[in-house]
């Protein structure tokens, strides 16, 4: 028996040595108490950081290596002075395990870097199981050389690949996927081709039945050759996003079953609509066999009208097997008269799974008692005019049993959880039985979303909108707006006896928190705390949510995604002003949440809960902050920059504050964010420090977007801009930089925005 820290000093990395060591840290990582961090780095550091990252991973460990003393010193002192028998390595595990422990590892580096270990793991790194699917997304270090050894390996065994978002790859990278003859599904979206190279590429996949591109200017569907247009033929999975006016591949694609399209046209497109989509044209799409539709709009009438001409086809014949029919288009979209003619056939003719139809096209129809439903698994009526009536008897069946359904978005149904008529106030109390029917019959669901209106509860025993949606254990995704999960009643009976100063004056830009409010202790977990809040209790049932936003009833972003900007919010809800720091900490009994949003959030005082979630919540990958506490003021940045100090494993930060100031301390609290890849900032008159973003982004290898709105000078944004271009340039890691002024040039963020393309290199 050898003593635990003899076993690594060597660290040649070689060979069997190599998967030893990662055998033994695997051990070592699987035992009670041991150490959560193995670290370790060198030239040959790569080959062990990936088996023990894979190792890690399969046990469910976050894995770091940073040196190997420090390694040295991790398998000395674990366990105390236990000792690990010499013959234990990863060798000795069975061939299931290691290919259990290998899947974690992406594919590109199995084939050109881990089969080098043995012939062991040469042999695995080839196992069917790990090569029939490859996924370039995002993976920043592989380049066009790796991707053509990778297909001459491997290109015969591979039946799934994901290129999407692979800018930095030449367009000639593409030619490479005609070596993977038995292609079954394939990704390219975000991928530069012409109709040519597509054409070319295609030609050669006779077995493709899924395939995934983007239609931009000048692509003309006539450069398709006969056996590109065979392939498509037998294509029954089609994800296609239009930048331009284009039916694009759909003519070819006869035998579809799935159509999922995303409409990112410019409204400066609306002179140069393709004679291909006029009336007439004999290449229009044909939808027979057609079981699902999607389509997503980005803002602009070019996007609208040309969905139009996608939906005439359909209001002449509409597909009998269509079970799932979602549109969703932002703001105002008119129902025209094929529209109608559509929705009345689909009213005839299908029996509907899956239903989301633009506000204006439910509000005011009789559509909902028309259409049939069978086994139905989403429904999705954001912003419509919904009563609660309609909801229970229209939606839910009259309450019958709807274990099927699996996602309901009710964004924005201001009535749909009070009965009677839709001129009530939008800030009275809901009806608690109309929410215990919807968990009642739909105990399955598993994302449900109730933001954007105001959901008041009543002070009853057990009639709290909170309680009741307790019951719904197998939730995963919840949006709900600030003001619902107010407790009235536990806000009574813990009512101070000095009472805050109210008024104009305690809600002042810039004012320091004044004698007599609450305050909340910093780790609101602690024993003698008061009761817990039905929030508190309705996280605590939920304990497997992943995804969950709590969003302000009537916020509005200042850069939103796929609705108008807003410049005028409505203030919060006076019952948002109750929803504070506690709450916030009760979002920490999620020890498997990987997404949060808080937004429009008036009362956070300290910010002490954002501490707890970022000790406890160590699966979190998206976190999304805006508006939270006096909008003069970021009172919570001492306890934002001790949270971020414990997510490693966070990817997109994304917050939107005025008067943020993005100083020194601020981007070295967010270095420790390992895994970052996104960063967004959007401050009115927000401050930033040129230096500490040039030391961040030296820091941070993983960041591949940075997006910074601010009050700055166009000259120190343009500077900044320069200094990072030139940066990148250099490490070859980042893709996207855009700065934008805020203040009285705020209009101007889009002339500011520069869309910078690098070329990534792989970091040893």
């Amino acid at each position: 028996m050898a003593p635990a820290g003899d076993i690594p000093h060597k660290m040649a990395f070689g060979g069997n040595e190599a998967a030893g060591c990662a055998g033994n840290a695997a051990l070592l990582l699987s035992r009670p108490g041991g150490s959560r961090v193995v670290e370790e780095t060198g030239r040959s550091g790569v080959l062990a950081e990936h088996l023990l990252s894979a190792a890690g991973k399969a046990l469910g460990h976050h894995v770091v290596l940073r040196g190997r003393a420090e390694l040295s010193h991790f398998l000395q002192t674990v366990e105390g002075s236990e000792e690990l028998s010499s013959s234990m390595n990863l060798m000795d595990f069975s061939d299931e395990i290691l290919l259990h422990i290998l899947r974690y590892i992406p594919v590109s580096d199995l084939v050109l870097s881990i089969r080098r270990a043995c012939r062991k793991l040469a042999a695995l790194s080839f196992d069917k199981s790990l090569t029939h699917v490859v996924n370039l997304h995002k993976d920043y270090k592989v380049d066009s050389d790796k991707v053509k050894q990778l297909m001459r390996e491997i290109g015969k065994e591979i039946h799934e690949l994901n290129m999407a978002g692979c800018y930095w790859l030449p367009s000639s990278t593409g030619d490479q996927v005609i070596h993977c003859k038995n292609l079954v599904r394939l990704n390219l979206s975000g991928c530069r081709l012409t109709s040519l190279r597509l054409s070319k590429m295609l030609s050669a996949l006779q077995h493709l039945h899924s395939l995934t591109i983007d239609v931009s200017p000048g692509f003309d569907a006539s450069h398709l050759s006969s056996e590109c247009k065979a392939t498509l033929s037998r294509v029954l999975e089609l994800k296609q996003t239009l930048y331009t006016p284009s039916y694009g591949v759909v003519p070819c694609c006869t035998s579809l079953e799935k159509l999922l399209l995303y409409f990112e046209i410019l409204d400066r497109s609306r002179f140069i609509l393709s004679g291909q989509l006029m009336v007439g044209e004999s290449n229009v799409p044909h939808y027979q066999n057609l079981r699902v539709f999607y389509a997503r709009l980005a803002p602009g009438l070019v996007n609208q009208e040309v969905v139009r001409l996608y939906l005439a086809v359909l209001s002449d014949r509409t597909p009998e097997k269509l079970h799932a029919f979602l549109i969703s288009a932002p703001g105002g979209f008119a129902e025209s008269c094929t529209v109608k003619n559509l929705l009345d056939s689909m009213a005839r003719n299908v029996t509907l799974d899956a239903l989301q139809l633009p506000r204006s096209w439910m509000n005011g129809s009789s559509l909902l008692q028309h259409l049939k439903f069978s086994n139905p698994f989403y429904f999705s009526f954001s912003r419509c005019s919904l009563s609660g009536g309609q909801l229970v008897q229209r939606v839910l069946n009259g309450g019958k049993d709807l274990r099927s359904l699996v996602g309901l978005n009710l964004s924005g149904c201001v009535h749909c959880l009070s009965p009677g008529s839709l001129l009530r106030k939008a800030e009275d109390d809901i009806d608690s039985g109309i929410v215990e029917t919807l968990v009642t019959c739909c105990c399955s669901l598993r994302h449900l979303n109730l933001s954007a209106a105001h959901h008041h509860s009543t002070d009853g025993l057990g009639k709290h909108l909170c309680q009741l949606l307790a019951r719904l254990k197998c939730l995963l995704s919840l949006a709900l707006p600030v003001c619902s999960v107010a407790d009235l009643s536990a806000v009574a009976a813990d009512k101070p006896s000095v009472q805050p100063a109210s008024g104009p004056a305690s809600q002042g830009f810039g004012k320091k928190v004044r004698i007599g409010v609450q305050s909340y202790p910093r780790n609101c977990l602690e024993p003698g705390n008061p009761k817990p809040s039905v929030f508190w209790t309705l996280l605590e049932s939920l304990s497997y949510l992943e995804r969950l936003e709590l969003i302000g009833s009537s916020f509005s972003s200042a850069m939103p995604r796929n609705e108008p900007a807003i410049r005028n919010s409505l203030p919060p809800c006076s019952r948002a002003q109750h929803v504070g720091d506690s709450e916030v900490a009760a979002i920490s009994q999620l020890t498997f949440l990987q997404s949060l949003t808080l937004a429009q959030l008036p009362s956070i005082l300290t910010g002490s809960g954002l501490v707890s979630i970022g000790v406890q919540c160590q699966h979190l990958r998206t976190l999304s902050l805006a508006n939270l506490g006096m909008m003069g003021k970021v009172a919570y940045m001492a306890a934002l920059m001790d949270m971020l100090k414990h997510c490693k494993c966070l990817r997109d930060l994304r917050l939107e504050q005025p008067y943020f100031n993005a100083n020194a301390q601020f981007f070295q609290a967010l270095s420790h964010c390992s895994s970052l890849q996104r960063l967004c900032i959007i401050s009115r008159r927000g401050t930033l420090q040129p230096d500490a973003v040039m030391a961040f982004m030296t820091a941070c290898l993983e960041v591949v977007m940075l997006h910074m709105f601010t009050g700055e000078s166009l000259t120190l944004c343009k500077s900044l801009q320069q200094s990072l271009i030139w940066s990148q340039r250099r490490r070859a890691s980042a893709s996207i930089i855009a700065f934008g002024k805020s203040a009285k040039a705020w209009t101007m963020k889009l002339s500011l925005i520069l869309a910078i393309p690098f070329q990534p290199s792989s970091r040893s």
